[in-house]
């Protein structure tokens, strides 16, 4: 039994959701948003909020019976606050820039710049005093974290001297150099 999807999905007062088929949809302040649950699992709006369970007792309904649920939580989050996430550049003369209105041009010590297309819904900035912070938020989860996790895979960090791109916070274990 799947101690997370037992509970229902409570709905902010200015959230409304809203469940055809398989398909949840999630209205709030930020947008909308909507997820197609899988066949193995029943959904169904209550006065509670939406609730989500097997269709039958297989290992495969109770496997998706939690992860549908996070899903639908994952919406309501979204569209109330939003996601965000911040990486960090280190290295000398490494930063970013956005061309255009859907571009993000990252310049990270190789011999040509390095260019990611910013998908619809996501909005990137780019601050700090030499251009080193970049901020990724949109309603998405989902997409907020692909492309966090593109852009920090351009140049990941390296053990020895720290430089390439990490999230905010993050630790880098950090290697002995050579000795004599």
């Amino acid at each position: 039994m799947s101690r997370i999807g037992k509970k229902p999905v409570k709905m902010p007062s200015n959230v409304t959701a809203s469940v055809s088929g398989q398909k949840v949809t999630v209205k709030g302040p930020k947008g909308e948003l909507s997820f197609t649950c899988p066949d193995q699992i029943k959904v169904a709006k209550t006065a509670d909020g939406v609730e989500v369970g097997p269709v039958e007792d297989t290992k495969q309904a109770r496997a998706m019976w939690g992860m549908a649920r996070t899903q639908i939580v994952n919406l309501v989050e979204g569209v109330t606050n939003g996601y965000s996430q911040v990486l960090e550049i280190h290295g000398v003369g490494f930063r970013a820039a956005i061309k255009g209105k859907d571009g993000l041009q990252l310049q990270i010590g190789f011999s040509h710049d390095i260019e990611h297309k910013i998908p619809a819904g996501v909005d990137v900035k780019v601050g700090g005093a030499k251009q080193e912070i970049i901020t990724v938020s949109g309603i998405d989860k989902q997409k907020v974290g692909q492309l966090s996790a593109e852009i920090r895979a351009s140049r990941p960090p390296e053990p020895y001297q720290g430089k390439g791109i990490r999230y905010q916070g993050e630790y880098i274990h950090r290697k002995v150099g050579k000795t004599k």
